[in-house]
């Protein structure tokens, strides 16, 4: 059912007395009791399964704040084979044990995919804040070498996450989402929000919740992380899509202090030519702790906000805010929580009303957590938000501290009551119900304006809400680059499509005058390499600022790579684009971990630092410094920047299909180690063969020229298919099907191009284009050269048209 706004799948499961070995078959499974433990197993699709257990003699209301989707009718049967009863859909087949209760899975072709560990299931009675509830928990058994994935995002560098202890609670650089997916196509989502820890051992892999009226978890066999991907997202909702002006550049600092300051930067990118397409307005606009997160311009220095957001959308940019999830004690909204009980006891940032370093207890800021889970408290947020923010033309929310900061922990701060219960009982869900409250609220004022949240803090469910999670405050050092990758690539794997970092790092505590440091300059300019191939490509951080004029002017090394990748990000436009349109309509991923599309090949299988971009796009960032020498000046030692000697680094081509060098041209096979070059200006970027690429114009803001003239790379040695995608760019409609799509098929034998004919429509939609075709091969259509020797020019008017090359 639908309430308050938030999705909720509602279960009430009543006492039903009945006797072990015995069951009863349900319209969506069967319901009996082993042991002294209830057991409900519900199909909610043919490949989805939902899996039940309570103690004998409870009643409970289960209320899934992730789970969207009901049970749906599926047909399935129920055979008995020993001490066993099967049953069966045309996708999955699930075995309950009906002596131990334990419930295993396994292919229609009998393959088994994943079971529970015998005696495993365990409650322990726990109060909760004066509840008597449980803790419980569930063990499974895995495949020795099965390599699993997901479970949010941490910094810790691990692909596979095997042989490792996770105490899942919200945090600022980690997030926590209990879900894994498996190598063997299967996933598991653990439908808890409580404090959870999560084991993998040589004995076995299991989730153990802090409470539970009941263990609840869904069960998928999607075939492969795809088909996962599609079965999670189902059950807990579509990701919508981003207005294209987001897949720009970006950015930000901690922070722009006035008004000025902020347009200035967007009027300084202008002046320059150096693409932009959004700014970001970090904190304090409200002016000072005690009047936190007022949600108005209250800082003397805001003197004119309504004007400083015309002026750059006048500089055909676009504006986003930071907002947070607490309010001090001063402002309107704290006092309306306050009244209605929705403020929450414990510390949280920031702790003094004192602006000054380090915080003064003296002062204390009185600063409180807001309760999202209260639906009145949701519309309190958004009545301030609409009012004061929104309706001068904000373009979009930078949702801060959403896990939310969590000072001084005690345990009792989990005592603390919200709209659902203890926050205990909710904890991990606290960023699912936050950035789904003004995810909601937007959508209710108009439909002209997509949502785009950009959110510290992400929970299962959270891809349904138009949300870009950040992976926090990270401290800035190569390894933490790398680690990165991971991070990005485990969370996309949850069923969560975007996702980006702070580029260059969050906190630049190890590096001393960072924008004179060698290694920070080389570090900066690999890490905004790996933004460009990120969902989102957006520069900030403390400690210095990040603008590109900041590292020089052109004509210096550091200036130029930055000013070469925003243009790379913005001839990629058409792709990445037409991309986000496949997270959507087919529940694709923009960073694709190897073992999607390479799940046959073991050596991609725990690859930490390589991804695709797309489906077509192979990347693997320089994660090491290559460009930085010491040397003495005097009495001081320092690191210098060193460029006389061109590096190199390994990148493994991943088996079964040949890849072509995006910068040289050169074809390569599958299943070997490459040594690629790397000079500062290159990361290592491999095309799939097949592939076909649309490249944009240069502009300097995504919609400043129309795709009448899109170049057209066809990436030789196989057949491939690509489909470009466009609409409005930032509305609503296309969910009604306005929008179009083209699709190019490359017949590789035949060396014939097929574009058909167009799909659909909108209001400003190109009646006549060119499209200019380029077989990539030699020094023909490679890196950023912009060609003139085109195999084939094509007016194309919408109809289809096939031509041999």
């Amino acid at each position: 059912m639908k309430k308050f706004g938030i999705y909720l799948a509602l279960l009430v499961l009543p006492v039903t007395g009945i006797q072990s070995q015995e069951y009863q078959k349900t319209e969506q499974g069967l319901t009996t009791a082993v042991n002294s433990v209830n057991i409900e197993i519900q199909f909610y699709t043919a490949s989805a399964v939902r899996v039940l257990k309570w103690p004998e003699g409870n009643t409970f209301t289960k209320e899934s704040l992730s789970v969207i989707r009901g049970p749906q009718q599926v047909n399935f049967s129920i055979k008995e084979k020993g001490e066993l009863v099967v049953l069966k859909s045309k996708e999955l087949h699930v075995l309950l044990n009906l002596k131990t209760g334990t419930v295993s899975f396994e292919t229609p072709d009998s393959r088994q995919l994943l079971k529970e560990q015998e005696g495993t299931c365990r409650f322990v009675d726990f109060n909760d804040a004066g509840s008597k509830t449980y803790s419980i928990s569930q063990a499974f058994v895995l495949g020795k070498d099965e390599a699993i994935y997901g479970l949010g995002q941490q910094q810790q560098g691990k692909m596979v996450q095997r042989n490792l202890k996770l105490n899942m609670v919200q945090g600022n650089t980690d997030d926590y989402i209990p879900f894994f997916q498996s190598v063997k196509g299967y996933g598991l989502f653990w439908d808890n929000y409580s404090p959870t820890v999560f084991e993998d051992n040589s004995e076995s892999t299991s989730f153990k919740s802090d409470v539970g009226d009941c263990i609840d978890y869904y069960f998928m066999n999607g075939d492969n992380a795809d088909g996962v991907i599609a079965c999670m997202r189902d059950l807990t909702g579509q990701a919508p899509m981003f207005p294209l002006w987001t897949y720009g550049y970006w950015q930000s600092k901690e922070r722009y202090k006035t008004q000025d300051e902020t347009v200035g930067v967007v009027r300084k990118y202008r002046e320059l030519g150096v693409p932009l397409d959004g700014i970001i307005q970090d904190w304090q606009y409200w002016g000072n702790n005690y009047l936190w997160n007022a949600m108005e311009f209250l800082n003397v220095d805001f003197y004119n906000p309504k004007k400083m957001i015309d002026e750059v959308h006048q500089l055909n940019a676009h504006m986003t805010i930071s907002i947070w999830n607490s309010f001090g004690p001063m402002t309107k909204q704290y006092k309306e929580l306050e009244q209605i009980g929705a403020l929450m006891n414990f510390k949280t940032w920031p702790e003094s009303g004192s602006e000054k370093w380090p915080p003064n207890a003296d002062y204390p800021s009185g600063v409180r957590v807001y309760d999202p889970y209260h639906p009145e408290a949701r519309n309190i947020y958004w009545k301030y938000l609409n009012k004061g923010i929104f309706s001068l033309g904000m373009d979009g929310w930078w949702m801060d501290s959403s896990e939310p900061d969590h000072m001084q922990f005690k345990p009792s701060d989990f005592d603390n009551r919200t709209y659902l219960g203890s926050f205990r009982k909710v904890r991990n869900a606290f960023p699912l119900m936050t950035v789904g409250g003004v995810y909601q609220h937007q959508r209710e004022v108009t439909s002209d304006k997509r949502v785009f949240i950009l959110t510290r803090s992400a929970f299962a469910g959270q891809q349904r809400y138009g949300a870009n999670t950040w992976s926090g405050d990270v401290v800035s050092s190569w390894k933490a680059l790398r680690n990165q990758i991971s991070a990005g690539l485990n969370f996309s794997l949850c069923g969560i499509p975007y996702w980006n970092s702070d580029i260059g790092g969050f906190f630049l505590w190890d590096f001393k005058n960072p924008l004179k440091n060698a290694d920070y300059r080389e570090l900066y300019a690999r890490w905004i390499q790996f933004g460009t191939f990120c969902p989102m490509m957006r520069s900030h951080g403390a400690d210095a600022p990040r603008e590109i004029y900041q590292f020089g002017t052109r004509g210096d090394k550091i200036y130029d790579v930055i000013e070469k990748y925003i243009n790379l990000r913005y001839m990629l436009l058409p792709y990445i684009y037409s991309s986000s349109w496949l997270v959507t309509a087919e529940q694709s991923s923009m960073m694709r971990a190897l073992v999607m599309d390479f799940a046959g090949d073991s050596k991609a299988l725990d690859m930490n630092n390589e991804y695709l971009f797309g489906k077509s796009m192979l990347v693997c960032p320089v994660t090491t410094p290559l460009y930085s020498k010491t040397t003495v000046r005097g009495s001081d030692t320092l690191r210098v920047e060193d460029f006389s000697t061109i590096k190199k680094q390994d990148v493994y081509l991943p088996k079964g299909v040949d890849w072509i060098d995006f910068w040289t041209g050169e074809k390569k096979p599958g299943g070997q180690v490459v040594s690629k070059d790397v000079p500062v200006e290159v990361i290592p970027l491999y095309v799939k063969a097949g592939s076909v690429i649309p490249v944009g114009p240069r502009v300097q803001y995504a919609t400043e020229k129309k795709w009448d003239n899109l170049e057209v790379r066809i990436y030789v040695g196989a057949d491939g298919k690509f489909t470009l995608y466009e609409d409005e760019n930032d509305n609503y409609n296309y969910e009604k099907g306005v929008y179009s799509t083209i699709t190019f098929t490359w017949n590789d034998k035949s060396k014939t191009l097929t574009i058909g004919d167009r799909q659909g429509s909108f209001p400003g939609m190109l009646s006549e284009r060119k499209f200019s075709i380029v077989l990539v091969s030699g020094n023909k259509g490679i890196g950023m050269e912009v060609t003139e020797a085109f195999d084939r020019t094509i007016i194309y008017k919408g109809k289809k048209l096939v031509t041999k090359l």
